[in-house]
């Protein structure tokens, strides 16, 4: 039987560590002896092993506390889900640190290949710089707020631009920008786009981020805000597939 000081070297946790897992239910505290203080035997060493084991996972207390109760089965299974997470975020970290190699080594744009490929045709179809530095920028906040979605909103525009047709209805788009917002000229383009995207998507959805997500709306008024014409063409088109 030893003492909570040399339980805790043994074990490599705090007094402190201790005394919170005994309030929050984690770990039962032992009778004191004659002398007033609590011995701890080995099994409670056992058990604080497991404790620590489980919270250094990243397990929150309240569900190691919830595990203490739970029969073999359902500890067993607790622990392969646990296993999962950590697979997810080892993996999220080495995606972390290859955008921290990318960006020591220069590579600012954070983007996979075939985005920057893509963003380079961009340019050969007569794309204005403003188009493209704009669009690099709205693929970054895509890709970093939402990676798991990210890469389906790519290539489904990516398919769209190597549509001639289509293509040819994103560079009258680009170059609106310096139209004046009444030039009837929007109009036209407004009605263009917004029948091509019925034709595009007549039996799909077309993909979308989470519904809860605010960076469609953050992406488009970004747009927006860069011309009057743009602004204008956004409301035609939104009222032009409302009457779908």
């Amino acid at each position: 039987m030893i003492t909570i000081g040399r339980l805790a070297r043994y074990v490599g946790v705090s007094i402190k560590t201790i005394r919170v897992y005994h309030a929050k239910g984690l770990l039962p505290e032992p009778d004191r002896d004659t002398s007033g203080y609590r011995r701890y035997g080995a099994d409670d060493a056992v058990d604080l092993i497991k404790i620590r084991t489980l919270a250094d996972a990243g397990v929150p207390l309240a569900r190691i506390r919830d595990l203490r109760s739970a029969t073999d089965e359902e500890f067993q299974q607790a622990l392969r889900e646990i296993d999962d997470e950590l697979t997810d975020r080892i993996h999220g970290l080495r995606a972390t640190q290859g955008r921290l190699h990318r960006l020591a080594a220069g590579h600012l744009t954070l983007l996979p290949a075939e985005v920057d490929a893509h963003l380079e045709n961009l340019a050969r179809w007569e794309f204005t710089p403003r188009w493209v530095d704009l669009q690099r920028d709205l693929w970054i906040l895509v890709f970093a707020a939402h990676p798991d979605r990210a890469t389906a909103l790519f290539h489904d525009q990516a398919e769209t631009l190597a549509d001639p047709a289509l293509r040819r209805l994103f560079l009258d788009y680009d170059h609106a920008h310096d139209l004046d917002a009444d030039d009837p000229r929007i109009d036209d383009l407004a009605r263009r786009i917004a029948e091509a995207t019925r034709e595009r998507y007549e039996s799909d959805d077309p993909p979308e981020l989470d519904a809860a997500s605010d960076i469609p709306a953050l992406i488009q008024d970004t747009v927006n805000a860069s011309s009057s014409a743009w602004q204008r063409l956004d409301t035609l088109i939104r009222a032009h597939l409302a009457r779908r």
